[in-house]
């Protein structure tokens, strides 16, 4: 298996795609929707059949920060005949919105079941160094900024409080008839990415959003990693 970070480098990005940031994560033992990269649309019909539906196809690009601005997510596909349309309804879009993007393919993940959607991520602080933060995923974390903070290395007793600060904790214990997530397991990916920080000065900044948390588990459906500049890796 390629390694994710010397590809990058070898093509002068600092951007991982979410197909390389997602193995990295995947060999560091944190919990990832399963995500392929396919370069056609029979690649991806297989790719969806072996992964099972429904599934998400997701636009692979390192010009495209925002895959559903340029139309670059297709959601709930349910057979191969639906996810070779999207393919090729998602290439016009995506020719059409950034013309000048270097497209690679696509990644075919499996859809996620809903559940609570929470934000994990790090950033490197000039002074501290890694910081690890969290907070409610979705319009709560782009809106109402409810996020908290941790310098790495973090402890279990970081982890709980990490969680428990954010002025949305209340939605994670269940409301208005929602269930409880399983907050242990949200604990234990916040201490994996910690220690993921803390092995890998490379990685700059780390993004789970979402993390989809349920009441028996939690899973990162999407994930983008930024690598230092070379220099100062």
């Amino acid at each position: 298996m390629t390694d994710p970070i010397a590809t990058a480098r070898a093509d002068g990005r600092t951007l991982l795609t979410e197909v390389e940031s997602k193995q990295l994560l995947h060999e560091a033992g944190i919990a990832v929707t399963e995500s392929r990269l396919a370069i056609d649309a029979d690649e991806a019909a297989a790719a969806a059949s072996d992964i099972g539906f429904p599934v998400v196809l997701k636009v692979v690009s390192a010009d495209i920060a925002h895959k559903s601005d340029v139309g670059g997510v297709a959601l709930d596909l349910r057979d191969e005949e639906a996810v070779r349309a999207a393919y090729d309804s998602m290439m016009g879009a995506v020719r059409e919105a950034a013309p000048s993007a270097k497209v690679e393919g696509v990644a075919v993940q499996l859809m996620a079941k809903p559940g609570t959607e929470v934000i994990i991520g790090t950033t490197t602080d000039s002074q501290f160094g890694p910081v690890v933060m969290f907070g409610l995923g979705g319009i709560f974390v782009e809106v109402l900024k409810d996020v908290s903070f941790r310098i790495v290395p973090l402890e279990p007793r970081d982890a709980k409080q990490i969680v428990r600060e954010i002025k949305g904790f209340a939605v994670l214990e269940g409301v208005r008839g929602q269930p409880a997530v399983d907050i242990e397991a949200l604990e234990r990916m916040i201490l994996q990415v910690s220690d993921f920080a803390a092995q890998r000065p490379d990685v700059a900044e780390l993004d789970l959003n979402p993390v989809i948390a349920y009441p028996d588990g939690a899973v990162a459906v999407d994930a983008r990693i930024v690598l230092t500049d070379e220099a100062e890796g």
